[in-house]
């Protein structure tokens, strides 16, 4: 077996309203188009997609509380912290710096889901 690339990643959403919200106004993917019978959203992050899934049943599992990055989590590269912090602050999105001292940030989607954004 050799793996070329990555596809998509899943994630489970509760309320499809306030995710799209997240994922598309404030971390600003652009939404693509989708044909299939269940509730969900895609989004498009270079070659690579994000599918919003949504579920009545959302199981909370962080493991480390005062350590975002230490959890399961999706990370995607930015241009700026800055800006990436000071548009999550504007939306009320809580903000855990990296504690490695790089120029990275970590938050949750409304689901909880964690977030990384680094500058690289």
């Amino acid at each position: 077996m050799q793996i070329t690339q990555p596809l998509h990643t899943a994630l489970l959403v509760s309320d499809l309203e306030k995710a799209e919200h997240f994922y598309g106004q404030i971390l600003q993917l652009p939404k693509v188009d989708r044909s299939l019978n269940f509730p969900g959203t895609w989004y498009q992050v270079g070659n690579f997609q994000i599918h919003l899934i949504v579920s009545s049943k959302i199981i909370p599992d962080l493991v480390n509380l005062e350590k975002l990055g230490r959890n399961r989590h999706l990370a995607f590269s930015v241009v700026d912290i800055d800006t990436a912090k000071s548009q999550l602050l504007a939306n009320n999105c809580p903000i855990q710096m990296s504690a490695s001292g790089r120029a990275a940030l970590f938050t949750q989607d409304p689901d909880g889901n964690i977030i990384e954004l680094s500058q690289q």
